[in-house]
């Protein structure tokens, strides 16, 4: 992810947590608002509740991967708040839980060719 596609004022997050509509899962919560920009920024939330630093850095850098694999639409403030269950469960898992939330969101760019193929296999 670009430096530009990343929420990093408390400002920002709070606009979105405010804001922002919610969509649930068991593994995460997403919040997204709109933001008007050519782009989409995102931000990931994993509490202490969670664990230890090795673990919350793993669920960032999974959250951070899936995203990075997937197209988004342009134009989103998005949020990714980790949840218990995130902690033991594994990459396959995670990704079918983030396609899942950001299909019922809608913040999925049609795609061609095997990467469509993929998403409506229900796989990243």
């Amino acid at each position: 992810m670009r430096k530009e596609e990343h929420l990093t004022k408390p400002e920002q997050y709070a606009l979105v947590y405010n804001k922002g509509r919610s969509w649930t899962s068991n593994l995460v919560v997403m919040k997204a608002l709109p933001n008007g920009l050519a782009f989409a920024r995102y931000g990931f939330s994993v509490s202490k509740r969670l664990g230890k630093a090795v673990i919350r850095n793993r669920i960032k850098r999974r959250l951070r991967q899936i995203l990075h694999l997937t197209p988004l639409e342009p134009g989103w403030d998005i949020i990714f708040i980790a949840r218990l269950p995130a902690t033991s469960t594994d990459y396959a898992s995670l990704e079918k839980s983030i396609a899942d939330l950001l299909s019922r969101a809608q913040l999925i760019k049609p795609a061609k060719g095997k990467a469509c193929q993929r998403l409506k296999a229900g796989v990243l």
